[in-house]
């Protein structure tokens, strides 16, 4: 078996920093391209699809940030357990600028931190699953009470499991290498055993079944 591949902090902060950067680059874009047509007199007629631009590239910067805030960053709850009601609603936020449908069947409970930022890194990568759109279940695995796990079920028109994520999220990437391009699902791997749980990654009949569960 390949051994994990070690990160320093300031490594793992910078790939996350820059993962975040780059998402944001198409909304924050978007905004500037709307306040450019906006400020010119020649394209008036543009005026309110600028409008509408800004708005709604507006709207999907602050989801994407309060979504990052809580999934990458210390976020500003207090304590060591973030109740899944914050979770949900960044979560519900993020995918509304998505292509897929979410369904989150996770009740009101309180988690340890690197739990709730599990689960909503596995949500990033359940939505990578379904490019064409779709729907995500979310649900608890409560059958080890202490234990508690997660259960995402993705499916839609094309799903698939981007190639390399499976060992990325085991922290033994094909090619021995981390980059900020791949940092998420190794995030997510590093995030899964810091909390006492296995992934489970996998392609079922057209469906991609992605399972966090008490470690052996």
């Amino acid at each position: 078996m390949a051994d994990i591949v070690q990160l320093s902090g300031p490594d793992l902060a910078a790939m996350l920093c820059s993962k975040v950067c780059h998402d944001l680059i198409s909304p924050v874009g978007a905004i500037g391209n709307g306040l450019e047509v906006l400020s010119d007199p020649d394209q008036a007629e543009m005026a309110d699809f600028a409008q509408e631009l800004i708005n709604n590239s507006a709207r999907q910067a602050r989801a994407k940030l309060e979504f990052a805030r809580l999934a990458f960053g210390a976020s500003s709850t207090q304590g060591t357990e973030i109740d899944t009601r914050d979770a949900e609603k960044v979560a519900l936020g993020y995918m509304a600028g998505e292509k897929a449908d979410i369904e989150w069947h996770i009740e009101p409970v309180l988690m340890p931190k690197n739990k709730v930022k599990l689960l909503l890194n596995m949500l990033l990568i359940a939505a990578g699953s379904v490019p064409r759109g779709g729907k995500i279940v979310v649900r608890l695995d409560d059958a080890a009470l202490e234990d508690k796990g997660f259960m995402l079920r993705c499916t839609g028109p094309k799903t698939f499991i981007p190639r390399g994520n499976v060992a990325l999220l085991k922290g033994t990437p094909e090619d021995g290498r981390v980059d900020a391009q791949v940092i998420q699902p190794f995030y997510t791997g590093l995030l899964a055993r810091e909390s006492g749980l296995d992934l489970r990654l996998e392609l079922v009949d057209e469906a991609v079944e992605f399972d966090a569960f008490a470690a052996k």
